[in-house]
Order: C-alpha cells, then sequence, then structure tokens
C-alpha cells in the first residue's frame, strides 16, 4: 500500500504493508533509527515521536494511519550543527547515561513545553510518565526539562555540539605511533 506522509519536514512516499507499524517505517524504510524499540508493548517511550505535533509511541501507530500526516522524530528535533534547546539541556544537565531512552525522553519533554512552557517538577515528572528509563533515577531528566523550559523562554540561541564540546588541536603534533610510548630498547625488538 502506498503512502504519503511528511517526516521531518520532508514529504515522502512509502510502499508499506498495512500491519507495519510507523515505529518500523522509520526505523527500516527511511533509516531514521533514533526511533529506538525498547519493549515492544507500549510501555517504555523509547519510540516515541511527533504526530501532528502530539506525542505519541511509534510502536502503536501502523504506518498508515500516519499517511497525510507530519511525523517528528528526534532526527528531526535538532541537528549537530543546531541543537533543539532541550538537546542542549540533556547535555548538560547529564539527563542521560545510556541514552537508549534518550529520544524518545526529549520528544516527549519538547511536546509537554509545548503544551506548557513553565511546568512545575510535578507535572514534568507527569508529562513523562509514560518514558522509562533505567539508569538516571530521574532527577538529571528533570532538571533538563526544567533548563530547556527556561532557555526557550528566554529564546536562548540555539548552540552546535562543537560549540558544548570544542576540539582544541593538540599544542604540537604527537610523535609518531610508539615513539615515546615504547621503551627504546623494544622499539624494533621482534617479540
Amino acid at each position: 500500500m502506498q503512502i504519503d506522509l511528511t517526516v521531518n519536514g520532508k514529504r515522502t512516499a512509502l510502499n508499506v504493508e498495512p500491519r507495519l507499524l510507523l515505529a518500523h517505517a522509520l526505523r527500516d524504510y527511511l533509516n531514521l533509527t533514533g526511533t529506538h524499540i525498547g519493549c515492544d508493548t507500549s510501555s517504555c517511550g523509547a519510540c516515541t515521536v511527533l504526530l501532528d505535533g502530539v506525542s505519541v509511541k511509534s510502536c502503536t501507530v501502523f504506518a498508515v494511519q500516519a499517511a497525510g500526516h507530519d511525523v517528528t522524530t528526534i532526527e528531526g528535533i535538532g541537528n549537530a550543527d543546531s541543537l533543539h534547546a532541550m538537546q542542549e539541556a540533556f547535555w548538560s544537565a547529564h539527563g542521560l547515561q545510556c541514552g537508549y531512552c534518550t529520544p524518545g525522553m526529549i520528544v516527549s519533554a519538547v511536546d509537554l513545553l509545548r503544551r506548557n512552557a513553565d511546568p512545575s517538577d510535578d507535572e514534568i515528572r507527569a508529562g513523562l510518565e509514560g518514558n522509562l528509563c533505567r539508569c538516571t533515577g530521574y532527577e538529571n531528566i528533570v532538571k533538563a526539562v526544567r533548563a530547556a523550559g527556561a532557555a526557550m523562554r528566554a529564546g536562548t540561541p540555539q548552540h552546535s555540539v562543537r560549540d558544548l564540546m570544542p576540539i582544541h588541536p593538540p599544542a604540537e603534533e604527537p610523535p609518531p605511533s610508539g615513539e615515546g610510548i615504547i621503551p627504546p630498547a623494544l622499539q624494533g625488538a621482534h617479540v
């Protein structure tokens, strides 16, 4: 079955089986692998995307149900050259550890702030209750959402990954491989 939808601002046509889940269409047909599949039961939220601006678990939506609609994945929220305030806040507030839940958590939090620009900590927790994290304990996630909300309300300019983690070239060229590391007596020796 042919479907037309807009994914991350780009019109897309896909030929899919009616039973194909949106999560699999995004990952397997469009190579948008930031949409994670964590549980296959709609419990974890790792597959969360925006459907017409509203967060949904893409493992509960058939691809054909997204026909004619706008889908935004984590890849459409921001990128390395222009991070969304939520992505930057997760980075700065250490709102992630292993990172598996992070794309779905960020997408859900973006929708939360669209609906409530200045949520309380309790409202943040309630807004993200459909997203599970097994690593962080949620405190830094709440801090990140709060920080992103403040940055968005203040109109803070977007940054790039390079802005947050500049790469500085070494003061001098590194020595050739092994020089200064391998004792001279062992250099060239066959062990």
